[in-house]
């Protein structure tokens, strides 16, 4: 599991920094200055601790039915604690049972102050709280950190104090005739405290070391976190939205390139179907040049079709195809005669045919009169040198 990285941010600006394993062990001890950006880049998450002065704790009671509520219930619950205008200040919430609730109030402008100091820095935070939520305390004992010339004191999970050395002892004097006369465990990180104050505390450890590893020891799950509300850190969900976004952008492409290829392929199609029907156009006004302008303006193959249908006889007893068949079994059956031409015009068909003689002639177009439906006559008969060359028309009667 990823590892924390923990900032601490002193009154004066400065930083320390360590990073810490989720499941407590220090993975270093306590740097100076700005953690490198490799550290930084490989924290699994990024607490900073801010001054305990700028933040005050209050655990108080509110009634709200919904989170939105609350919200904004708080300011106006609280509003009598406050040295500031209400508007100028930044509200993180914490529920803790039933209708109470713990509250962290500090001014908008120091909490952006923050921000922008540790953006400098390269560092964007997951969680921002105080250093006075990492003391720990217990139902039977406070705790106070001395550490820089400041003394910070956690007196109840939703209460806490810090002021200088120097004014320890006239706090301790201020919670004794307050009535919190609550047993308080020091951790002295600076061994200047003097005897009379050493005296007021139940519990005294003097010469500690690393006040950032013995915060960070004490910080398990934040109890509350400073980036909420108009502050909210999004960066961390940034990068599952990014890859999101990636695949939906890779998605979309994979869409758009089928997309391409379809319209491609439909444009090819088209192409090739133009010259199709460019190709049979051809070939229809080579097959029928009179046709008129009405058949050039429909489609070729519909064109073809009806050509084609009359060409047959369709329902007509003397289309061309209909009567070719009709006196195919005469003219193959007639050695004596040659077959000069065909003329097919308004149903009647007109047959050139070269014959020995006049009376050969005559015999077919009896043979031609004899099928039933049929009506033939002699329109020419010129001599040649072998022979006669005539014309007989031949029409198909109705049935």
């Amino acid at each position: 599991m990823p590892d924390r990285l923990i900032l601490r941010l002193d009154p004066a600006g400065g930083l320390t920094w360590l990073r810490h394993s989720v499941d407590g062990r220090m993975l270093s001890s306590s740097q100076h200055g700005a953690p490198p950006a490799n550290v930084i880049a490989s924290a699994g998450e990024i607490v900073v601790l801010v001054p305990a002065e700028d933040v005050l704790l209050i655990e108080t009671r509110v009634n709200a039915r919904s989170a939105a509520q609350l919200q904004q219930a708080i300011p106006f619950a609280v509003e009598d604690q406050l040295l500031g205008a209400v508007e100028d200040q930044h509200f993180a919430i914490q529920a803790i049972a039933e209708d109470r609730v713990g509250v962290a109030v500090l001014a908008r402008t120091r909490l952006q102050e923050w921000i922008e100091k540790l953006g400098s820095l390269g560092v964007r935070a997951d969680v921002i709280l105080p250093e006075s939520l990492a003391l720990p305390v217990s139902d039977d004992s406070a705790t106070a950190m001395i550490d820089a010339g400041r003394v910070l004191v956690r007196l109840g999970p939703w209460s806490a104090i810090a002021c200088s050395n120097a004014d320890l002892g006239d706090w301790l004097a201020q919670l004794r005739a307050a009535g919190i006369d609550r047993a308080i465990v020091a951790h002295d990180f600076d061994g200047d405290v003097q005897p009379a104050i050493e005296s007021g505390f139940a519990s005294y450890q003097g010469g500690q070391r690393d006040p950032l590893a013995f915060l960070a020891r004490n910080l398990h799950k934040p109890s509350i976190n400073l980036l909420a509300g108009a502050f909210a850190s999004g960066h961390r969900q940034a990068r599952g939205t990014r890859w999101w976004r990636r695949v939906a952008v890779l998605a979309a492409a994979v869409v758009l390139a089928a997309f391409v290829q379809r319209g491609l392929e439909v444009r090819q199609l088209s192409q090739n179907l133009a010259r199709v029907d460019a190709a049979m156009s051809d070939s229809l006004l080579k097959t029928f040049p009179d046709l008129g302008a009405a058949e050039r303006s429909r489609a070729p193959q519909s064109v073809m079709r009806d050509r084609l249908e009359r060409l047959r006889g369709g329902s007509e007893t003397s289309g061309f195809l209909r009567l070719i068949g009709q006196i195919a079994p005469v003219l193959g059956r007639t050695t004596r005669t040659q077959m000069r031409g065909l003329e097919f015009r308004n149903g009647i068909l007109e047959v050139g045919l070269r014959a020995p003689d006049v009376a050969t002639l005559d015999s077919m177009r009896e043979q031609f009169s004899a099928i039933p439906g049929l009506s033939a006559e002699v329109t020419a008969s010129i001599p040649a040198d072998a022979g006669v060359d005539g014309r007989i028309r031949i029409r198909g009667d109705a049935p």
